[in-house]
Order: structure tokens, then C-alpha cells, then sequence
């Protein structure tokens, strides 16, 4: 089965999972930022790669922060 406990330690991505072999943790919420437990290695549709040794960072999900694809709160003046 997909995702199941005895699956290698790399999700469908083939990125690996944290260090500690513990998944991330991601927080979705419907009008702000996702929430990524970090350090993070974000690959964009260019092909290019960013990265954040932060312990949690925030990834914009309405494409507005002028830091993209980090959010810069930009979702706040028109939301």
C-alpha cells in the first residue's frame, strides 16, 4: 500500500524524509501561508532549488508575497 509504515523513507517525490526519519510536518491553513517544519529545500516549476535552515518556514500559497516562495504576509492587504 502507498505511504504505508514499511515503505522506504522517501516520499512519492523521491525527496527523502527528516533527517531524524520522522515525516514533516506541513500546516495547511485556507487563507495564509503552509507552514513547513524546516530545514526546507523547495524546488520550483524553473527547475530552480531554495533553501531555509529555519526551524519552521512559511511557503505563500496566493503567489502575492513579493519573497516568493517564501510569504511575506502580502495575503493580509487583499484578503
Amino acid at each position: 500500500m502507498p505511504n504505508s509504515p514499511s515503505e522506504s523513507a522517501r516520499c512519492p517525490s523521491g525527496a527523502p524524509e527528516a533527517a531524524s526519519g520522522e515525516a514533516r510536518r506541513v500546516v495547511v491553513r485556507r487563507k495564509g501561508p503552509m507552514l513547513v517544519e524546516g530545514p526546507v529545500e523547495v524546488e520550483l516549476e524553473d527547475g530552480s532549488v531554495v533553501s531555509s535552515d529555519r526551524f519552521q518556514v512559511a511557503l505563500c500559497t496566493c503567489r502575492r508575497s513579493r519573497r516568493y516562495p517564501w510569504c511575506d504576509t502580502s495575503h493580509r492587504d487583499r484578503a
